[in-house]
């Protein structure tokens, strides 16, 4: 039996994790390479839990029972290598939080693109429905400290591949893959089928009380699925229709269609209910709302659900019109993946504003949406050039920005009425911005200043 737990790591999973173990009575010491904010040197004070910030001691770490490691420190750290080399085991925090849930129902949802989305939208519609739902994981809260906090009835749980890697018996009532795409193979030796793999044990605790939820048009899951057995119940999502699986649109319509513990489901949700733009947004919908008749929400309440939701900022985030253009801030695309779904899920021609530090994108997966359907490239970025190389002979327009005003204005100067003007920048933000929300604030903020400055013009 553990006594003694350490924890790496002294940010939100970490105090949250330190909380809990504190709460039930283990021995606590947090060590973090380096410094601890304010607020989290005082969280921990107030539970007495002792820490130490700025580096590691190695006397005080390697006397463990048990290591919670944040989701944040590689394998290859030297004082992991430490750990694992005396034989102390290491899980992460989601591992050690579950295993303090117990009536509570677990929905977990993984992906490469997505899970936050769906993980907003799932937890929408629980608590639509008037149940006690706690959201977090890798989005807001640790589950660690909701766990601590108590009193829920369901946890949606974002989680991570970095997360996944540190579980033992975590075991999710419900259980969901979006998609899997390349992204940080540097924690996984740049080797994808790792990546994959890491994805993967979210199911291999499973039962056949629990349901597994996947997208069978990402090939990458369905060929790993047939490597993999999977003992719980097995839900297929398409963005294409097709009867054999058990969600799919149809005309102007989700379908969905089966059975989870004895209980039938088959419902038609009209397109129009839903409040989401996109065709990787249906998906998403999907799996929520799969998830929701799990555990056997009323379809009214689904569809108000469905319909009262809106996404978290950033994210295909419909800002204002102008003039009878629609402005979009999805400054969260720091993928060309992302893009992808931005650019499809636009009906509308396309003023594309794109740009920042570049991270070695393939632009030629999204270059017949944007001959298709974008009549100007604004690059928003201190260097440009590889998205002005790329795109020279396939766009229109093209004009360098600086800053989301000038991109703004330039943008407007080619837009017509009923065009969509969209941030989706497919690199990160760090060359102008801060991080991808303050440069989708600064677009928000600028897109309204410009509206103003019209009305005044008037």
């Amino acid at each position: 039996m553990e006594s003694r737990i350490v924890i790496l790591g002294g940010g939100e999973s970490g105090v949250g994790a330190a909380i809990l173990a504190r709460q039930k009575g283990y021995e606590v010491f947090l060590s973090d390479a380096g410094r601890i904010s304010a607020n989290r040197r005082k969280m921990l004070k107030t539970s007495e839990i002792a820490f130490e910030e700025s580096g590691h001691s190695e006397e005080n770490i390697l006397n463990a029972d048990l290591v919670i490691k944040s989701p944040g420190i590689p394998d290859n750290a030297p004082i992991i290598q430490k750990l694992t080399g005396k034989g102390i085991p290491i899980i992460s925090e989601i591992e050690f939080a579950y295993r303090f849930i117990n009536k509570a129902k677990v929905v977990a949802i993984t992906g490469t693109n997505g899970k936050t989305t769906t993980s907003l939208l799932t937890c929408h519609l629980l608590k639509e429905a008037g149940f006690k739902v706690a959201l977090g994981g890798n989005i807001g809260k640790s589950l660690a400290s909701l766990v601590a906090e108590g009193g829920y009835h369901y946890y949606v749980v974002e989680i991570s591949s970095f997360q996944l890697d540190g579980i033992v018996h975590f075991r999710p009532d419900i259980a969901v893959l979006l998609n899997i795409t390349p992204d940080h193979l540097d924690r996984y030796n740049n080797n994808f089928h790792d990546y994959v793999k890491s994805k993967f044990r979210i199911i291999e605790n499973l039962t056949q009380e629990e349901a597994f939820i996947y997208y069978a048009d990402c090939n990458l899951i369905t060929e790993e699925l047939s490597r993999n057995k999977v003992e719980a119940s097995v839900f297929a999502m398409s963005a294409s229709n097709n009867e054999k699986f058990n969600a799919y649109p149809k005309e102007d319509n989700l379908i969905f269609n089966f059975e989870f513990k004895n209980t039938g489901v088959n419902q038609k949700i009209p397109l129009s209910e839903i409040s989401l733009i996109g065709k990787h947004n249906m998906v998403n919908s999907m799996a929520a709302v799969i998830s929701a008749l799990c555990f056997e929400v009323p379809i009214g309440k689904v569809l108000r659900g469905l319909k009262t939701f809106k996404n978290a900022p950033h994210r295909l985030e419909f800002v204002d019109e102008v003039d009878g253009i629609g402005f979009i801030n999805d400054s969260k695309a720091t993928n060309v993946d992302s893009v992808y779904y931005a650019l499809d899920g636009v009906k509308k021609e396309i003023i594309w504003i794109a740009g920042g530090i570049d991270k070695g994108n393939d632009y030629a997966q999204i270059e017949h949406l944007v001959k298709e359907k974008v009549k100007g490239l604004v690059c928003m970025g201190r260097d440009n050039t590889i998205l002005t190389d790329f795109f020279a002979a396939k766009v229109a327009n093209i004009a360098e920005a600086d800053s989301p005003k000038k991109a703004i204005e330039q943008a407007f100067e080619w837009a017509c009425k009923g065009d969509v003007v969209l941030l989706s920048p497919a690199c990160a933000s760090f060359d102008l911005f801060s991080n991808y929300e303050d440069r989708g604030e600064k677009f928000k903020k600028a897109v309204r200043k410009f509206k103003k400055g019209l009305k005044e013009k008037v």
